[in-house]
């Protein structure tokens, strides 16, 4: 039976082939980066020095190698390497997949299948390559940008080994850049300062970087470039960021951390890479708010009306300047001082709320709004505050029963020093009445 998924049938290409694809690594010991998977002593090194590959799934961003290792692993194993997109497979392209690895198998070859998006096939397809796996059929290598936690099944996790690739560090991508200049025999014409432009315009990724580089080089110039002239040329690759992804949750949880760490800094860092990336604003002005009720809360209650005025003015102004004022409300909410008492106070009363649910308030606080009512005594000595001494009655309000709970402890900081020593004046009054 010919295998349609046969990467090792095709002839070689004739035609002209991208810089990427020349100088594509030929053994393990020639990728650059990754030292943390392919180091000595790395989860990779250990397996093929065992001769114990298992299933994986590479996680990481575009551009870091992970075709590449999943080819060279297959051809450290004399695996046959097949390779297929989730994004164009569908399951009867699946079926001739696993057809074609067990007449493989009975000829005495295993079947590495790399899987590219595997994110992208969904539970019943995933679900496909459990027997697979089980039986020795495929060694299944997965990549994905997205977080494995959520987007494949459990029962595929199981089975293999998650591997997070990383991107390329500065070192990694002038490395590539020079193997670039051997392959093409010229060096590259930018002076020192847009050489390092061009390696932040790659933005880790060394297939862009490569891509890049074929443009440079295609260039006609009588002189090095200066970063002027090559940002003129060349436009910087967008941010890899998807507002429904992994990195979405990310950079928020960046965000809010460095708000809640009180550090302006990195809060509008984080905040300007989510708008960078296409974020709407809008979601980050609820989120200010958000962050205002949970980590700043009555220790400073102006930090919420001004997010909610920081988000009005931007409902007014519109982009790119209604930005200017969420970012005021970002600056604010890192300089003031923080309290989640408010945030924990209202988790112990859903809590408490959840487990005593039934319990009905105590009569005297009760409205006897019919004689039956009061009959039965419904308000029945209840004390108007109003009527008592200091405004405080000191009454109990929780269901008869109940034993009282401390939710809300106002922290030293902010506003909240004042509400502390309220609270504690409450409650000595509350004592000494009850007594």
């Amino acid at each position: 039976m010919a295998d349609l998924f046969d990467s090792g049938a095709a002839e070689p290409v004739k035609g002209p082939r991208p810089l990427a694809d020349h100088l594509r690594p030929t053994v393990l010991a020639d990728v650059i980066g990754q030292k943390q998977i392919l180091g000595e002593g790395a989860p990779l090194e250990v397996m093929l020095g065992s001769g114990s590959l298992s299933s994986l799934i590479f996680w990481g961003p575009p551009g870091v190698g992970k075709t590449t290792i999943a080819r060279l692993l297959a051809h450290e194993t004399d695996l046959h390497f097949v390779q297929i997109s989730a994004i164009f497979t569908g399951m009867p392209d699946l079926r001739k997949v696993f057809e074609a690895a067990k007449i493989r198998r009975q000829n005495g070859q295993g079947t590495l299948l790399f899987v590219d998006e595997i994110h992208r096939f969904n539970k019943a397809q995933q679900d496909g390559f459990l027997p697979h796996m089980e039986d020795g059929t495929i060694l299944l290598v997965g990549a994905t940008t997205e977080n494995p936690s959520f987007e494949l099944n459990s029962a595929v996790l199981s089975r293999s080994q998650v591997l997070v690739l990383e991107r390329l560090d500065p070192v990694d991508l002038e490395h590539m850049a020079q193997r670039a200049e051997q392959e093409l025999g010229k060096a590259l014409p930018l002076d020192g300062h847009a050489r390092e432009a061009l390696l932040d315009m790659a933005d880790g990724d060394g297939r862009a970087l490569l891509n890049l580089i074929e443009q440079v080089v295609a260039w006609k110039t009588d002189h090095p470039l200066t970063p002027p002239e090559l940002s003129k040329r060349l436009q910087k690759r967008a941010a890899q960021y998807d507002k429904s992804g992994d990195a979405h949750y990310n950079l928020i949880s960046a965000l809010h951390k460095s708000v809640r760490g009180s550090d302006p800094d990195a809060s509008l860092y984080w905040f300007a890479r989510m708008l960078e990336g296409g974020e709407d604003p809008r979601f980050l002005a609820r989120r200010l708010v958000r962050m205002a009720v949970e980590d700043i809360g009555l220790a400073d209650p102006q930090a919420q009306a001004v997010c909610l005025q920081s988000w009005q003015t931007y409902e007014r102004l519109g982009s790119p300047e209604g930005e200017l004022a969420l970012s005021q409300a970002v600056i604010y909410l890192a300089l003031a001082p923080k309290s989640n008492a408010n945030y924990v106070a209202y988790k112990a009363a859903r809590a408490a709320a959840k487990a005593t649910g039934s319990k009905p308030p105590p009569k005297h606080i009760m409205n006897g709004a019919t004689d039956l009512m009061k009959d039965i005594g419904y308000g029945k000595d209840y004390a108007y505050d109003h009527d008592a001494e200091d405004g405080f009655s000191g009454q109990n309000y929780f269901p008869e029963g109940m034993e009282r709970p401390a939710m809300y402890v106002p922290v030293e900081r902010g506003f909240e020093r004042d509400l502390k020593k309220r609270v504690e004046y409450f409650a000595r009054l509350r004592a000494q009445r009850s007594g």
